[in-house]
C-alpha cells in the first residue's frame, strides 16, 4: 500500500523517519511533505493513488478526497477531527482514525497555566514592571479553597481535575454523556450544568465539538455564574458564545477567561469582540503544542497506520 504523511507533525525528520520504518519493513511506500499547506488543490495533488492518507489538524476538505478511489484511511494526527469531509469519507467508506490522548497533559496544564495568569495576573505584572510610570503592587487569589466545575470528564478533563485537586480545589462536573468512575473516586460531585455554573468559582471546559456541545455555553449560561467567577476553555471555540463572552467580560458579570480556541484558527479578525474584552487571557490555540505531545502524536499516528496495515485497526471514529 501506498502512505502519505502529507504534512509536517512538528517533529524532527530522523523521528519520523525511525517511525516509517516499519512500514516500510512491511513492503509498503512511504511518502513525506515536510511542508504545510492548507491549498485543496495541492492536498489532492498529494493525496493522488494513496491507500492511507496521514494528516495533523489542517482542513482536510471533501474535494480532496473525493479525488482519491484509492484511499482507504485517513489517519489524523490530532484529537479533534472536524476538519475533515466526513460526509464524502462516508460515502467512499474511508475508515477515519485519531490519535487521542498525546495531549491531555499539555491541554491539563495550559488550563492551570490560564487559571494562574488570572488569579496571579502574572502576563499584567510582566507588563507593569516594566512600565515607566510603576503603578504599585496588585492583590491576587488563589486555586486552593475554590469550586472548580468541570464541563466534562473524558480524559482531558480527569487530568485537568488531578492537577487542580492537587492546589486543594473543590471538585465538581457536569458530563452530558456519562459519570466518570474515576471522577467518583477523586471526590467530584456530579450535578446538573446549570448547578454547576452557579457554584463555581472556575469553571473549565473540556467537551467535544458537536451539534449538542456548540454554543453550549450561551449568554444565558453565562449569566448563571457568578460575578467572581472565570471561564477557562482548551477545547473548542464554538462551545461558547464568545461574542457574549465578550459582553459578560466588559460588562463585568463574571471576573475573567481564559480562552485558548476560537470561531476560527487564528489568526483572529481585528473586530473580534474577545480581542477587545476586559480580563481575557487568550493563547493561540495551543493547548496540545508542546515538544513531548508532539512527539507522542506521531508514536500514537504511525502505529494507527501501522495497526491497520496490519488488518487490526484502532483508534477508529469512523468506519
Amino acid at each position: 500500500m501506498l502512505v502519505k504523511l502529507l504534512e509536517p507533525l512538528n517533529v524532527s525528520d530522523s523521528l519520523i523517519e525511525k517511525l516509517a520504518e516499519p512500514i516500510k519493513q512491511q513492503g509498503h511506500e512511504f511518502v513525506y511533505y515536510n511542508e504545510k499547506t492548507t491549498d485543496s488543490a495541492e492536498l489532492a495533488k498529494r493525496s493522488e493513488g494513496a491507500d492511507v492518507i496521514m494528516i495533523a489538524n489542517n482542513p482536510y476538505p471533501s474535494e480532496a478526497i473525493d479525488q482519491n478511489d484509492n484511499l482507504k484511511l485517513i489517519n489524523v494526527a490530532f484529537t479533534g477531527v472536524d476538519h475533515i469531509g466526513f460526509a464524502q469519507a462516508k460515502n467512499q467508506d474511508i475508515m477515519i482514525c485519531n490519535a487521542a490522548g498525546y495531549a491531555n497533559q499539555a491541554v491539563a496544564e495550559l488550563t492551570i497555566g490560564l487559571v494562574l495568569d488570572l488569579y496571579r495576573r502574572i502576563a499584567r505584572g510582566d507588563k507593569e514592571i516594566r512600565a515607566d510610570n510603576y503603578p504599585g503592587a496588585f492583590q491576587g487569589s488563589e486555586i486552593k479553597g475554590k469550586t472548580v466545575g468541570l464541563i466534562g470528564t473524558g480524559k482531558i478533563g480527569m487530568m485537568t481535575a488531578h492537577l487542580f485537586k492537587a492546589f486543594g480545589a473543590k471538585l465538581v462536573a457536569s458530563d452530558q454523556s456519562r459519570k466518570n468512575p474515576e471522577a467518583t473516586d477523586l471526590g467530584i460531585e456530579y450535578m446538573e450544568l446549570d448547578e454547576l455554573l452557579i457554584q463555581s468559582d472556575i469553571v473549565s471546559l473540556h467537551v467535544p465539538l458537536l451539534p449538542s456541545t456548540q454554543g453550549l455555553i450561551s449568554k444565558e449560561k453565562l449569566e448563571l455564574m457568578k460575578e467572581s467567577a472565570i471561564l477557562i476553555n482548551c477545547a473548542r471555540g464554538p462551545i461558547i458564545d464568545n461574542d457574549a463572552l465578550a459582553d459578560a467580560l466588559n460588562e463585568g458579570r463574571i471576573a475573567g477567561a481564559g480562552i485558548d480556541v476560537f470561531d476560527m484558527e487564528p489568526p483572529i479578525p481585528r473586530d473580534y469582540k474577545l480581542l477587545h474584552a476586559k480580563n481575557v487571557i487568550l493563547t493561540p490555540h495551543v493547548g496540545f503544542f508542546t515538544d513531548e505531545a508532539m512527539e507522542l502524536r506521531a508514536e500514537i499516528a504511525f502505529n494507527n497506520t501501522i495497526a491497520f496495515l496490519e488488518g487490526r485497526p484502532q483508534n477508529i471514529i469512523q468506519r
